[in-house]
């Protein structure tokens, strides 16, 4: 039980991010069809492949294996902030200050 929700997170979080499996799989160096099986749950992992997962992924160690996040959505915005490269962030920042500012 515990394999099937390490792969749906780490499904909803590679599908999150815009990646195919096979995407994934030449950036972990494994084959896809390993890659489909731990998002099925039916094989587990090396903690190599778990490490290489965290960093492509952003996701915590503790989220991938225990599900444990102080809030999921936002680890999502998080996630997708740290997509951005740092000379892109202080566009991202006034952006968000705009959104706000225009919701008020």
């Amino acid at each position: 039980m515990i394999n099937k929700e390490i792969g749906l997170r780490i499904r909803k979080q590679r599908e999150l991010l815009g990646y195919t499996r096979e995407e994934l799989a030449e950036k972990l160096n494994v084959s896809p069809k390993f890659c489909a099986d731990i998002e099925h749950g039916t094989k587990g992992m090396s903690t190599d492949t778990l490490c290489k997962l965290s960093k492509e992924l952003l996701m915590s160690t503790d989220y991938i294996l225990f599900g444990l996040c102080n809030d999921d959505k936002n680890s999502e915005i998080e996630n997708l902030i740290n997509l951005c490269s740092s000379d892109k962030k202080d566009y991202l920042k006034n952006i968000i200050f705009n959104f706000i500012k225009a919701s008020q």
